[in-house]
């Protein structure tokens, strides 16, 4: 996250839900596969050849983790670690780069799409084998699309397979060609096949039919019991230590001197919560690459560096937001909770909440200026999709106040003469912020709100709550008040926050999987993103758009408040590194990255 994804894996989101950590004591060491480095002679193989700058083979690369994945499951994944993690050993059928944003073949070499843009016919490569060995066939990709629709799997990414409230019907014409049926045309285009991971069936159909599907892809999984199609497969894990991945013999990639990539033979993930102990690792040359700065530290690296190179990629597509509990409570809910769901219902309440925030405060005191102020979803790393037509209020202390009194809220002074806010009852407007404790600049900006909402007389609590507590208590318990948390979508169209803008979505984090839509604004939201999703022309997707953006300023179900630059660092020694600002920033070319001293880092 950023922690929270709106991915549906696409999801954004993806959304970056956070990392959870692992709490198990238990050390699991896989057992590792016999080296193999080629594949049997005379298969014939279509091998995709990767332009760029050659590399040289061996050695590996050791980066840190905010926390220990919650699973290798791509099913299943909401964290960003275990985004990050999946997509080292994960292949999709057509893949959005990350540093141009255009689709180009993957798994699958071309792709039609009919007249009516109902059928999506795509050919799968020939020669395709699983990282275990196993070759790829068409069975392959069904399993793997009646799994992810399958209701009863609850499949973070099954919402971008209904079109039109229909899912994706998927045919198999031949044993490399399939076709995708839409009930209506969708918008997005071949960019929908981007992130799906396709699952090897002799592995997972048993567990599939036994309903245990879901539950499957432990970091514990012994490595020949998970296989996947990205360039580096299972080796090692320790637990609360570090996961180690190994060189895949059998990808699908060479470079264009025809050398079978990856590069590197390891890549070693280490779980460091503390992001000054990243950085501490980093200086100390434990780790080779860092991501997900925040500034200080970037500011604190960069006057440093010596043998690590620096970046600012610039303004990326993570959004950092608070929002209120609205979930819908039980009979036994207590009365406290029951009487603060009544102030954060008020639009008047969450927009005075709002007003009296100093967005320009965050951007100079957490990023450094390196950042830029929301009040919206949509960044300035992604002007294309952003309403221009939004003229944002900007801060003002008096207009929150008058929102405030003309709900029903009166100021008073507390004993040492403070303003204190209470409501038509006389109670005491006082609730609790929740935050990651191991995410430096989410925790300043709910100090820095703590503080803005005491000038308007609000008792403001910041709870830093680990990260596996913090994600429980939000998806699980609804134990909270409000909650600061980002989104860092994983690709500019507006579809990739899809999970998170209906009413029915999982990542629809102030009340999610809603039956119906509880209000009339959520409603159109609805109608308004499942209209988008299906246009075809470019400029009435984005009006309607436009009006998403509009209703969520109006109606402040989540307070927008500022994202930041992408900020992130290698060694020199680390060839082909180019950051990009889409997730993941420093490893969505992992399998070109090499160590340009390869044989000493190989002996490390």
């Amino acid at each position: 996250m950023s922690e929270l994804r709106a991915k549906s894996a696409q999801m954004g989101a993806v959304v970056a839900l956070v990392a959870i950590l692992g709490c198990s004591l238990f050390v699991g060491r896989a057992k590792s596969f016999p080296p193999q480095h080629s594949v049997p002679a005379g298969e014939k193989e279509e091998i995709v050849r990767v332009a760029g700058e050659g590399g040289r083979r061996g050695g590996r690369i050791v980066i840190a983790l905010k926390a220990e994945p919650k699973t290798l499951n791509p099913l299943t994944a909401a964290d960003t670690p275990s985004r990050e993690v999946i997509s080292t050993m994960q292949g999709d059928l057509v893949h959005i780069n990350r540093a141009t944003q255009l689709t180009e073949p993957a798994l699958a070499k071309s792709w039609k799409i009919s007249p009516d843009g109902l059928q999506y016919t795509l050919t799968l490569r020939q020669g395709l084998k699983f990282s275990d060995g196993r070759p790829v066939d068409m069975e392959d990709v069904l399993f793997t699309f009646r799994v992810y629709l399958d209701e009863a799997v609850h499949a973070t990414q099954r919402d971008l397979l209904i079109i039109d409230g229909k899912p994706i019907t998927v045919r198999k014409v031949d044993a490399q060609t399939v076709v995708f049926q839409l009930a209506k045309p969708y918008g997005v285009g071949e960019r929908m096949f981007d992130s799906w991971s396709i699952l090897p069936r002799h592995l997972l159909e048993t567990t599939y039919k036994e309903g245990k599907l879901a539950q499957s892809g432990a970091l514990g999984t012994a490595a020949n019991q998970w296989a996947g199609l990205g360039p580096f497969r299972l080796k090692e894990y320790v637990a609360g230590q570090r996961l180690v991945l190994e060189r895949n013999p059998y990808y699908w990639k060479t470079d264009e001197q025809g050398n079978r990539l990856p590069y590197l033979d390891e890549i070693v993930f280490l779980f460091v919560p503390s992001a000054d102990a990243q950085v501490l690792r980093f200086q100390s040359g434990e780790t080779d690459m860092i991501s997900r700065l925040g500034a200080e530290n970037f500011s604190v690296l960069s006057r440093q560096a010596r043998d690590y190179t620096m970046a600012d990629a610039g303004p990326g597509l993570e959004y950092n937001f608070l929002f209120f509990n609205l979930n819908e409570l039980g009979e036994k809910a207590p009365a406290e909770m029951v009487r603060k769901q009544g102030w954060f219902r008020s639009e008047n309440f969450r927009q005075a909440v709002s007003l009296a925030i100093d967005r320009e405060a965050i951007v100079r005191l957490v990023y450094q200026g390196r950042g830029a102020a929301l009040w919206g979803p949509v960044t300035p790393g992604n002007p294309r999709w952003a309403n221009a037509a939004i003229r944002y209020p900007g801060r003002s202390l008096d207009k929150s106040r008058q929102l405030l009194a003309g709900a029903g809220f009166r100021l008073t002074n507390d004993e040492i003469g403070g303003p204190k806010l209470v409501d038509a009852e006389g109670k005491p407007v006082e609730f609790s912020i929740i935050t990651s404790s191991s995410n430096a600049d989410r925790a300043k900006m709910a100090a820095l709100i703590q503080d803005d909402l005491k000038q308007v007389g609000m008792r403001v609590q910041v709870v830093p709550l680990e990260l596996r507590s913090l994600i429980d208590r939000v998806t699980q318990t609804k134990e909270y008040d409000t909650c600061v948390l980002g989104i860092a979508s994983f690709d500019a169209d507006p579809n990739s926050d899809l999970n998170v803008w209906l009413s029915s979505g999982g990542m629809h984090l102030w009340n999610p999987s809603q039956k119906h839509a509880a209000t009339n604004w959520e409603a159109e939201i609805d109608r308004l993103m499942e209209q988008q999703l299906t246009a075809t022309n470019t400029v009435e997707r984005k009006k309607l758009y436009d009006r998403v953006q509009e209703i969520l300023v109006e109606h402040h179900p989540m307070i927008f408040l500022a994202s930041p630059d992408i900020l992130v660092g290698a060694k020199k020694g680390i060839g082909n590194f180019h950051p990009a600002v889409l997730e993941p920033y420093v490893l969505w070319n992992v399998e070109q990255l090499y160590q340009r001293n390869g044989a000493e880092n190989a002996r490390r």
